[in-house]
């Protein structure tokens, strides 16, 4: 049909370059449900950090929250906490004091945040009590 185009490739001609975009409609954001005791460990915890806290467990964990990152990591061994199983801590705030262990839920897209506590020194603080992970 056109002959001049059979010596050229395709690929050489900037016009016959073809772009697909895909698009894909985007996951819902998860739910984040804090166990009933964390309110406890809040109380530990001086109310000026509330808001921080708050703002960063919902952008840290509300997309991708099994992704490990640099302060975001799985626990070597799962820890019981009252309400169920963390598998997850997230080290965030000023000097990465603060922690929150935390499990999800995929099938749910929930995240179930269980302790949130204080890490000074080497010694890790959940409510006022030391605790041993």
């Amino acid at each position: 049909m056109f002959p001049e185009l059979r010596s050229l490739s395709s690929l050489d001609i900037p016009e016959k370059v073809t772009i697909i975009i895909v698009t894909m409609e985007a996951l819902p954001p998860f739910t984040l449900i804090y166990a009933p005791i964390t309110r406890t460990h809040l109380r530990a915890i001086a109310p000026k950090h509330y808001s921080l806290i708050r703002h960063t467990l919902t952008e840290r964990l509300s997309y991708e929250p099994e992704r490990p990152t640099r302060n975001r990591k799985p626990l070597k061994r799962p820890v019981m906490f009252e309400e169920a199983v963390a598998t997850w801590e997230l080290r965030f705030g000023p000097d990465n004091r603060f922690r929150a262990f935390y499990d999800v839920q995929l099938a749910e897209r929930q995240v179930l945040i269980l302790a949130i506590g204080v890490k000074i020194g080497n010694q890790l603080y959940i409510g006022r009590e030391e605790v041993q992970l």
